[in-house]
Order: C-alpha cells, then sequence, then structure tokens
C-alpha cells in the first residue's frame, strides 16, 4: 500500500472520539430533583423581579392627538406641515407616587418601523467618524448631496428623520431641570461618531425631515442623533431623551410644554411622553417576573408529577419487557 497516497486519517484520541467521556444516567431521582431545584429558585427570582417591577413608577401620557388644535381634527398632516401655525401644546400630568431620581425621560414612537430594510441601510458609517469621508454618501440615497452636489454631513434617511419634538417641564412653577448628557451608549459616542466630524448642510434645502444640528459641535457630542440613529427592531419603542436629577413628590402636577413639530400623521403614527424610574432589573418589566415565576411552576408541576409516578407505579431502571416490540411480540 502506498501510504504517500492513502487518505487514512492520523490516528488521535480524539479523532476517534476516545477520550473519557461523562455519560450521565437520569434517573428518576436526578430527574425530580432537576426539576424541583430549578422551580424551587426560579419562583422566588421571579416574586423578587415582579416586586422590583412594581417598584417602578411609570408615567405616559399620549399626546398626539390631544395636540391638533380643533380646527385640524381632521386634517392633522396640514397641522403638522403648516409652519405659520404654533405647535406648541401644553398638557399637564399627575403623579401617583414619588419619583426618585433619576429618572428617565422618554419619547415612544409606535407604528414606526425603524427597522425597514431600506431605511437601516440608508447611513454611512464612515462618513459619521471619519472628516476625510464625507463624500461617502453611495449608501444614503435619496438624502446623499445636495442639489449643486455637495455632500450632506450626516446623509441619509435615518438622520434626515431626527425626532425633533421637545419638552419643558415644570412643577409648583419652578421649570424642572433635563440633563441631555450621558443619554447615549459611550461605546457609540467614542468609536462610531468622530469628535471631529462637523454637520454640514443638514436640512438645509428640500423637504426636512426632523431635527436640524448646530454646525459648530462634533457630532460626537449630539447625543440625540446619536440615540436615534441607534434604530429599533421592532415598530414600538422608547428612545432616551434625557434624565431629571431631582426627585418629584407624589401628587405633584406636572406641567409640559410640548413642541409637537414631528410628523407621525403621515403614517399614523403615535406619540408619547414617558417619565419612569429605574430599579435593579431596570425600567418597568413584568415579562421577566412572570416568565420565571411560569417555568418554575411547570418544573414543580413536573417534578411533582414524577414524584406520584415513581411512588404509585414504580419499575425497575433498564427493564427491556418495557421495550415496545417486548410489549408486543410478534407471533
Amino acid at each position: 500500500m502506498d501510504h504517500k497516497n492513502s487518505k487514512k486519517p492520523t490516528y488521535s484520541r480524539f479523532s476517534q472520539q476516545e477520550l473519557p467521556a461523562w455519560k450521565p444516567i437520569l434517573t428518576p431521582g436526578w430527574a425530580i430533583a432537576s426539576f424541583i431545584t430549578i422551580g424551587t429558585l426560579f419562583i422566588p427570582i421571579g416574586l423578587l423581579a415582579l416586586s422590583a417591577s412594581d417598584n417602578v413608577v411609570e408615567i405616559s401620557d399620549r399626546y398626539d392627538e390631544v395636540c391638533v388644535p380643533d380646527d385640524y381634527s381632521s386634517k392633522a398632516e396640514s397641522y403638522i406641515q403648516n409652519p405659520d401655525v404654533k405647535k406648541t401644546c401644553i398638557r399637564t400630568i399627575k403623579v401617583p407616587k414619588k419619583l426618585v431620581a433619576p429618572i428617565f425621560v422618554y419619547y415612544q414612537l409606535e407604528n414606526f418601523y425603524q427597522n425597514h430594510r431600506r431605511y437601516v441601510k440608508s447611513r454611512s458609517n464612515k462618513q459619521l467618524r471619519d472628516p476625510k469621508a464625507e463624500d461617502d454618501t453611495h449608501d444614503c440615497f435619496p438624502k446623499s448631496k445636495t442639489k449643486d452636489g455637495k455632500p450632506i454631513v450626516p446623509c441619509g434617511l435615518i438622520a434626515w428623520s431626527l425626532f425633533n419634538d421637545t419638552y419643558k417641564l415644570s412643577t409648583r412653577g419652578k421649570e424642572i431641570s433635563i440633563n441631555k448628557k450621558g443619554i447615549a451608549w459611550k461605546s457609540d459616542r467614542k468609536a462610531k461618531f468622530g469628535s471631529n466630524v462637523y454637520p454640514k448642510n443638514f436640512q438645509k434645502e428640500g423637504l426636512i425631515g426632523g431635527a436640524t444640528l448646530d454646525e459648530q459641535i462634533p457630532l460626537s457630542e449630539q447625543e440625540d442623533l446619536i440615540v436615534w440613529m441607534r434604530t429599533a427592531a421592532l415598530p414600538k419603542f422608547r428612545k432616551l431623551y434625557g434624565k431629571i436629577e431631582t426627585d418629584i413628590e407624589a401628587h405633584d402636577s406636572i406641567k409640559v410644554e410640548i413642541e409637537n413639530n414631528y410628523n407621525t400623521y403621515k403614517f399614523g403614527g403615535r406619540k408619547k411622553l414617558v417619565l419612569s424610574t429605574t430599579t435593579w432589573i431596570g425600567g418597568k418589566n413584568d415579562f421577566v417576573g412572570m416568565a420565571y415565576i411560569g417555568v418554575g411552576g411547570i418544573c414543580l408541576f413536573m417534578g411533582i408529577n414524577f414524584i406520584l409516578l415513581y411512588v404509585f407505579r414504580p419499575r425497575r431502571l433498564g427493564d427491556p419487557s418495557y421495550l415496545s416490540w417486548n410489549r408486543h411480540p410478534i407471533a
């Protein structure tokens, strides 16, 4: 035999699967102990998570419909597109429980598909971080260049549609300061948006999609833009607007002055202002606790069933008489 042309693999204990292995036998005791352990661990964790979620104070106020004047109730799109109509809207929010700082201010949009393929691709990551790549706009159509061929920075539909509603909050006659620093991910500010890249020709001509940007501030410091450009996976999403760093007492009334500028009426979208505190589990989220309790309950139920079966209908482990071909032998 010619060993040089042989296709026989080189022998090793690994390739021949001869290494030591653990092959556990799942006995009734192991199965019962596993289910009971998972159940007794998961249910308390779920109860703690639900308790933490219940301690979150969340206030949500939908304003897209109520902030349209009665004269424009049947033509909301005309109202939002008319530059001569005042867009200021005053809302009052009652505080049911004390809001302990930090209080997070979100805007929530519904029926807005940021995960649309064309929308998601309409950006230039290279342009956002490198000032020498401002002409890299081939993926940004239709918002890539001005009519005279000058590049738009930042280009693309995502940046062009930047959310531009604004909120001013006050209580007991005093303005509530909203801190807009540190609302974006640090990794995004450092790695994805350049500290020496500045907006150019942004929202300068044609149809204006949303907010404008200060051309004297680099993109790495334009945190509203950074938050907006981390696109959402679902059509209902929240994005962080800012943080309130003072407590708000229970039963206070918060006066909210809203500049209702963002056009969600074109596609039947909805807008909400959300104030929320957090706990160790984050914001209000009952799903995590209910999931733990559900899985734990199922495991406990299965464990108790196995115990009853093992006590009342036991069988010898590895008994070949239970094999199907032994239970129904061929005559």
